[in-house]
């Protein structure tokens, strides 16, 4: 079913609104006697009825261009936006209705130019470009065809002088005209690329809202992920040693309270490193972990954490040539967060080095250590690695890992600046 643009749903009411104002101007020349012309001959109306009166439809005519004119208005209710065929059709059946409200109503035939600017309007709103031109040449052709048939009636009843100046005038009105139809499909044009580029940007941003909630939610999911993650290696594992180690001393509390006493302590020890979990993985769980800290200090303060935790104090360089945007800093903290966290629990390594750079438009991290190492086609798809991975994906980086086992290793993150600073 072809879709229609109702009066409630026009894309623009004012253009509906000027329409019916030229409308009534054009209705009220059939009510508004002309002007009387004593001292010079009458130019003719161009209609039928003005040249043969004798014929005798003319008495019916009249009001045949008061309907026509009555159904040309109504039918800017309903705008054709679909079907190129109802197009066409749509602008013929107009285009008959403006030669019947001229030809046959001699008052209509003074001002019937006016439904042809409308009749642009209305063809701007329905083709595209080449659509637009279309009509906007016919009828600027149809109103010449008309004037020059005016022109020819009148040369039957005028002076040598009155012809002169009435082809002047009829030069002066066509090019009036013209230039009218020409500023009304420029304007139409400009009005129609604006709203289409009003549309595209609603919709762009309408777009972007909700790339922004799916990414807010997969973060979201991803820090949950990585806390139930934390909870499960870390938490988990030092509660259950702690529930073991209590247990035996329960049992040996009777018959060996020493040993019971040494189990214990070790039941202390697991529970303070317990609560330690608990505090990184809340810690982790903030929304901006630089708050009111540069990056260079908030990887100092990773680096001493992993030295109280590991008696291993990270060698690092940092050497960055002008500020990063915020997005890159949460994203460079987190992986070398998450990267330490994996040296500490996995890599039995004496040495770590950390590397930050910037140079020729490029970021570039290296974590690297001489721990155990893994094999490369078995442990990379892990929960850390696989966050890393994204993270420096979402800002058009590479990340790359080498690392065999015995051989430690070494983590490198390139993340291009041009078109983030």
């Amino acid at each position: 079913m072809n879709r229609q643009i109702k009066i409630y749903k026009h894309p623009f009411p004012s253009l509906l609104y000027l329409e019916w104002t030229l409308l009534a101007i054009t209705a009220l020349t059939a009510v508004i006697p002309p002007p009387l012309r004593q001292f010079r001959p009458k130019p003719p109306e161009l209609s039928i009825c003005g040249v043969f009166p004798e014929l005798s439809v003319c008495s019916i005519l009249p009001e045949l261009s008061i309907y026509s004119l009555i159904i040309f208005a109504l039918m800017g209710l309903r705008l054709p936006r679909s079907n190129q065929i109802n197009k066409v059709i749509y602008i013929t059946v107009e285009i008959l209705l403006i030669l019947t409200t001229g030809l046959f109503g001699e008052r209509f035939a003074r001002l019937f130019p006016f439904l042809y600017i409308i009749l642009v309007t209305r063809s701007c709103l329905i083709f595209q470009l080449p659509g637009r031109l279309f009509v906007t040449t016919l009828s600027f052709s149809l109103f010449l065809l008309t004037t020059q048939l005016k022109y020819q009636l009148f040369n039957f009843q005028a002076s040598p002088q009155a012809q002169e100046r009435y082809r002047f005038l009829i030069l002066n009105s066509s090019l009036v005209f013209g230039l009218s139809l020409v500023f009304v499909l420029l304007m139409m044009n400009a009005v129609l690329s604006e709203r289409h580029s009003r549309e595209k940007l609603a919709i762009a941003n309408e777009k972007l809202r909700q790339y922004a909630m799916r990414i807010e939610n997969q973060a979201t999911l991803e820090e949950r992920n990585r806390i139930a993650r934390e909870i499960h290696d870390s938490l988990g594992h030092s509660l259950t040693a702690l529930n073991l180690q209590l247990e035996t001393a329960l049992k040996l509390w009777q018959s060996n309270p020493g040993k019971a006493e040494t189990f214990l302590a070790t039941a202390k020890e697991l529970g303070s490193k317990a609560l330690k979990d608990v505090r990184q993985s809340v810690s982790t769980m903030r929304s901006n972990p630089l708050q009111e800290q540069s990056l260079e200090r908030a990887i100092a303060s990773l680096s001493e954490n992993f030295y109280r935790s590991n008696g291993i104090l990270p060698i690092y360089q940092i050497n960055l040539e002008y500020s990063l945007p915020p997005e890159i800093n949460t994203a460079i903290y987190r992986i070398t967060q998450e990267s330490l966290t994996n040296i500490s629990k996995y890599a039995d390594a004496t040495e770590v080095k950390l590397e930050l750079t910037t140079a020729k438009g490029n970021l570039r991290l290296i974590i690297q250590d001489n721990g155990k190492g893994f094999d490369l086609g078995q442990n990379t798809t892990g929960f850390g690695l696989h966050s890393m991975r994204d993270r420096t994906l979402a800002l058009g980086g590479n990340f790359n890992i080498n690392s065999a086992l015995g051989s430690g290793c070494k983590i490198t993150v390139n993340i291009p600046l041009a078109r983030l600073t």
